[in-house]
Formats: structure tokens, sequence, C-alpha cells
């Protein structure tokens, strides 16, 4: 069986919402604009380091989503989102801080680990580059908000980056923040990854799947105010019994249908 680090990150999260997503077939719906956006950001840039124009690439994948009902945070919409998106890469260009040196090899690079003997690991790392001349693995978020940093040595706890720097061996890690605001910014963090945060990260990849494969999904309640992740859990209303909901939220893969034998395993 192939793993990955969202496969990993859900089940930590919440065992019950692993087996809604991956065992029972249910995906949550392609609605979020931040999500979508991101995505065609991250073309954009791999435009732009082609030596492509990376603005109509930009332009030509958000605009497919233009006419889609999408969910947008407040004060955004499909033209503010495209200006922003247009403005950040103007920055980073600016910059000039990052390079990617043939990028059609080294951007989005598909890493393989096996686990134990029956079961691999995959990860798609966003880039390799380097940030002010510094060799290191490049990841890249778009976002509406600053991200932390302090203290000091905050992003090394990152588990996504734990995550990708154990599955390339590579210590020295960046990730590009594109804040989405009036006056946008975008932010160049760097950490180093150590040795023994690899080795833990690997025992935690172990440890997860043997549960997964122990049928182990009892349900994490996120509700406890004034923090509420089961209320924002895009699988909620299956663990309510509320089909409006879920059926609002979420679409169900062909073929699902037949994997309702696994609900045996938890009773």
């Amino acid at each position: 069986m192939t793993y990955s680090y969202t496969q990993i990150s859900q089940y930590l999260t919440c065992p019950r919402r692993y087996r809604h997503r991956y065992l029972d077939g249910w995906k949550e719906k392609d609605t979020r604009a931040a999500m979508l956006f991101g995505r065609a950001f991250e073309r954009a840039l791999g435009a732009l380091f082609r030596r492509e124009d990376p603005g109509a690439i930009l332009f030509s994948e958000w605009s497919a989503c233009q006419g889609e009902d999408l969910q947008y945070s407040k004060g955004d919409s499909w033209d503010s989102m495209l200006r922003q998106g247009i403005m950040l890469l103007d920055r980073f260009c600016q910059d000039d801080r990052i390079d990617v040196a043939r990028p059609r090899q080294n951007l989005q690079i598909k890493f393989n680990r096996p686990i134990a003997v029956r079961n691999d690991f995959v990860a798609y790392v966003d880039g390799i580059g380097t940030l002010d001349g510094t060799h290191c693995l490049l990841e890249w978020k778009t976002s509406s908000n600053r991200y932390p940093e302090e203290p000091d040595g905050l992003l090394a706890l990152d588990p996504q980056l734990v995550c990708y720097s154990w599955i390339t061996g590579i210590a020295e890690v960046a990730q590009i923040v594109f804040v989405r605001k009036r006056l946008v910014e975008v932010q160049y963090l760097r950490t180093t990854i150590t040795d023994r945060q690899r080795e833990e990260f690997g025992s935690l990849v172990e440890d997860t799947i043997q549960r997964i494969e122990s049928a182990q999904f009892l349900p994490h309640s996120g509700i406890r105010f004034p923090q509420n992740p089961c209320s924002s859990c895009p699988y909620v209303g299956l663990c309510l019994g509320n089909p409006g909901i879920a059926e609002g939220r979420l679409v169900r893969r062909p073929g699902a249908d037949s994997l309702d034998w696994i609900d045996e395993l938890n009773y």
C-alpha cells in the first residue's frame, strides 16, 4: 500500500476522518477559492522558472474556476485574488532570491521510500533550489495572513517540512509564503531539520501505518469551546448522521459503496 503525508496527517488528526476519506470513499468538494487559487498560482510559479509568461498562466488557470460556485473568504473575490496573484508574481521576480536550476526536473519532484515489507511512502516536493545562495528544499504557500516567525526555530516544527526532509534527506528547507493582502508580501522562511527529527518522523510513520492496518479508526472529537475542529471538518455530517450536511460538502467516489464491508471492522 502507498501512503503519503496527507494520509498520515489525516489519521493523526482523527482516525475516523481518515476512514471516511480513504476507505469509505468520501471526498471534500473543491469549492474553496483559496485552495483552487493556490493550485493555479503554483502552476504560474512553474511557468516563471521555465521562462514562460507566469501572468498568462495564472489568468488561464484561475479563469477555469471563474464560473464555479466557490466559497470565498471575507473580502475576497475572483478579481481581487487575480490582482493579488499578479502583484505577488511581480514582487517575487523583483526580490530575485530563489533559483531553481533545470526547473522541469526540480519542480514537483516525486520521491518514494519503502516502509517495512509491503508498503511505501510517496511525496511530491514543490522544488529543490537555492534561497539566497543556500541549497535547500522549497515549499510554496499562499495565504491571506503572514506566517508567524517567532519564536526562533518555530518553522522546524512544521510536520510537513519534517516529512519532506525525511524523505529527501535534505536538511535545509525553506517555506516561501505568498501573502495575499492589500499590500502583498512574500515571506522567505528557512530552517534546518535535524537527524533526530527525521528519525522520529520515520518512527511516527511506521507506528501510524500499523494502527491503520489494524483498523483502529476511533473518532477524535474536536468539540471543545472555544476551538472546535469538528465544526470545520468537512466530514462532520457523516459523524452526525446528517446526510444533508454531508451531501453539501462531500462527494463519494464511484464504486465506494463496495467498501461498506469495512464498517464491520469497527464494531
